[in-house]
């Protein structure tokens, strides 16, 4: 019978160790790890011993670094604390000024003259012109579209007519039929209705299509919303106009009576800063608010009537994407038939230009009888 030292010493694992094969395997093995240690030994000497190497500093435009996006952060807290300031300095100077009983009796004061009555009037002119100014751009529209219908599809037939750039594939949107009810696909002459027309009269757009997007009901909740974010932010306007902007400006007529440059300066900074609070108050209070209340209402489905307008890293952009209701129109009608009929793409661009800066010179100059063409010549600066 075999000792227990034999048994061990003819065991797998010592005929294993004799084997060549798996004696050469185990030596490359050992020199792997023999080969990353080293390696690892190397790289920590190498992060102890080496800190420096050729690159760019950040805010260099060679070193591909684009992450600001800490430094706007900081530039918001920074704006923030800077308006609290002056808010606080307004309320410590002026006092608490806001009140809607001043306005009413401001506009009944001296009947005689009633100069309250004259300034609503002002802004009643604006608001009539405006909307008569819409009104005849929506027309035009309507009138342009059915004369490309009548002129373009008629004779073709619809295959055809899906194709021009004027009514491209909006009769096979799914999302253009009501409901989404194949059955209430509208085609023309069947569009030349009254209801129709008074649709896209009250519609929160200037360029007609038939068969517009139409969303399934409306939201009662989201109407509400809208109709408070008005009721709201017009308080919030005439607030500011009462605490920050007529202070303001009464201080602001001494400086430019003694021409005194620096505090000409000072005054008309001062004023740019509710300037900038009320035009983000009218933006978000008309194109959000009051353009979402009505489209939710006629339950219109074409809801993007403004686009990031706040990343613009040119004018151009910032004016075709801050209004894209007029901005479509202008497109439309305008721009497009123009590049049809040979002209270039700057003259297109200068023509809207033009008609843009007419449209809101005559909006302020004409109710107040002022033709004196600043926002006409800001405006085609600004091409």
């Amino acid at each position: 019978m075999a000792s227990h030292s034999e048994v061990r010493d003819t065991s797998p694992k010592l005929r294993r160790k004799s084997n060549p094969r798996f004696s050469n395997i185990h030596i490359k093995s050992r020199n792997i790890e023999r080969s990353k240690f080293y390696e690892d030994l190397v790289e920590e000497m190498r992060r102890k011993m080496c800190c420096h190497k050729s690159r760019e500093s950040l805010f260099s435009s060679s070193s591909g670094f684009l992450n600001y996006r800490g430094i706007l952060n900081w530039a918001v807290v920074v704006l923030i604390l800077t308006h609290a300031h002056m808010v606080l300095e307004n309320l410590i100077t002026y006092g608490l000024l806001v009140d809607p009983v001043q306005i009413i009796a401001f506009a009944l004061s001296d009947p005689n003259t009633w100069p309250g009555s004259y300034l609503i009037i002002a802004v009643g002119s604006a608001l009539v012109l405006a909307i008569h100014t819409i009104i005849f751009m929506k027309l035009y529209s309507y009138h342009e579209v059915n004369r490309w219908l009548r002129e373009e599809w008629a004779p073709l037939g619809l295959k055809s007519a899906i194709k021009h750039p004027g009514i491209s594939s909006c009769a096979s949107d799914p999302g253009n039929i009501a409901g989404g009810n194949p059955q209430q696909l509208v085609t023309f002459p069947d569009n030349l209705t009254v209801k129709d027309l008074y649709y896209f009269l009250f519609a929160p757009t200037l360029c007609y299509q038939m068969n517009f997007p139409r969303s399934s009901k409306i939201r009662i909740r989201f109407l509400l919303r809208r109709l408070l974010e008005m009721i709201f932010l017009i308080h919030l306007f005439i607030g500011l106009i009462q605490q920050w902007v007529l202070p303001v400006t009464r201080n602001t007529m001494q400086p430019f009576v003694e021409m005194s440059l620096t505090m000409m300066i000072h005054q008309l900074l001062l004023i740019a800063i509710p300037n900038h609070f009320m035009w983000l108050i009218f933006f978000h209070g008309f194109f959000h608010s009051t353009l979402n209340f009505i489209a939710e209402l006629m339950r219109f489905g074409d809801r993007r009537f403004y686009r990031d307008w706040w990343n613009s890293e040119t004018l151009t952009y910032f004016w075709s994407n801050s209004n894209i209701v007029l901005h479509k129109w202008y497109m439309r009608h305008i721009y497009r038939p123009l590049i049809e009929k040979g002209y270039s793409k700057w003259e297109g661009q200068a023509s809207v230009f033009v008609l843009s800066a007419l449209y809101h010179e005559y909006l302020i100059a004409a109710p107040l009888r002022m033709f004196r063409m600043w926002l006409f010549i800001e405006m085609m600066l600004q091409e």
